[in-house]
């Protein structure tokens, strides 16, 4: 049926630049952190059974390393509630795929990527407007995220 011969109910809104320029940010975070999680993760590949078990050693060796492991696991946490109640709330269908998601690759890769899919499911109303120094200092933030993550990744 030709977009002239859609009735306007069932016509599927444009997504708003704003929102799209955000869901490529989501995307290319959900990226790099495949890239910066899996490229570690390979290291317990030859562990087989042992893989979750050896990780969850190293990842206790060093009171830094604890630390950021508590972090990501609170914050994890949380997420995981906001995926849950904003599914239900937006309608987001297969939450719980981002969830187990998460265990398999990385809560900061399935994250992101149900951010995308809660975008999509907003009205074009709920668009986001960011001041200019919003934009400034998350680009800010981003580089410094990026640039520490690089750094650990690189061992």
């Amino acid at each position: 049926m030709a977009h002239a011969d859609t009735p306007p109910a069932e016509r599927t809104p444009a997504v708003p630049t704003a929102r799209r320029i955000l869901c490529v940010c989501y995307g290319l975070i959900a990226l790099a952190a495949l890239i910066a999680t899996w490229s570690q993760n390979v290291a317990y590949l030859d562990e087989g059974l042992r893989f979750l078990p050896a990780f969850i050693d190293d990842a206790r060796v060093t009171p830094g390393a604890r630390s950021m492991g508590a972090d990501v696991l609170m914050l994890g946490l949380a997420a995981i509630v906001l995926m849950v109640v904003e599914a239900r709330r937006v309608g987001v269908k297969y939450v719980w795929l981002y969830v187990v998601g998460a265990l398999v690759t990385a809560i900061s890769v399935t994250f992101p990527l149900f951010l995308i899919a809660r975008e999509l499911r907003m009205s074009a109303a709920d668009a986001p407007r960011l001041r200019a120094t919003d934009s400034i200092l998350l680009a800010v933030v981003a580089v410094v995220a990026l640039a520490w993550t690089i750094y650990i990744d690189l061992g």
